[in-house]
């Protein structure tokens, strides 16, 4: 039988991923220190833990790959606009004429992923308000599409 103060740690564990909206690698740093601090105690809350964790580290991967897709998407739109020549000698530049209809498809795909990565963002913070409360009333709650890191 899981105690309260078990069932409140994983929770906790849970919702201090919600610590990145304060302070940067938040969603990493508390969730490692709870965890790491409770895991030989309850059998529980280390299980949550690593949970917690295998899902900030499979939205960080997704957050990066959809990066790799949004940067180097919107830099070829916006650089091939660019007369670099002009930026070169003259240390200024004005942006004539610009015509964006040749890169219709780059600049969906980077919308797209921008939309894809506002979702994922989204879907985390309901997800570990979820997981909190499942884990608060004692029941075990795994995060779907999550990459198993720690086993």
């Amino acid at each position: 039988m899981l105690t309260n103060s078990e069932k409140n740690w994983a929770a906790l564990t849970h919702l201090s991923a919600l610590s990145q909206y304060c302070f940067p690698l938040g969603n990493f740093v508390l969730p490692i220190i709870i965890w790491s601090s409770k895991k030989d105690q309850s059998d529980f809350v280390d299980a949550n833990g690593k949970q917690s964790l295998n899902f900030q580290l499979s939205v960080l991967l997704y957050s990066l790959i959809l990066g790799a897709i949004i940067v180097p998407v919107f830099l070829i739109v916006f650089l091939q606009h660019l007369p670099l020549s002009e930026l070169i000698q003259y240390r200024n530049f004005r942006i004539e004429h610009i015509n964006f209809g040749e890169s219709t498809g780059l600049i969906s795909t980077g919308f797209i992923a921008i939309f894809f990565l506002v979702c994922l963002k989204i879907v985390e913070f309901f997800l570990i308000i979820q997981a909190s409360i499942k884990t608060a009333n004692g029941e075990s709650y795994s995060y779907p599409l999550t990459i198993k890191f720690m086993k």
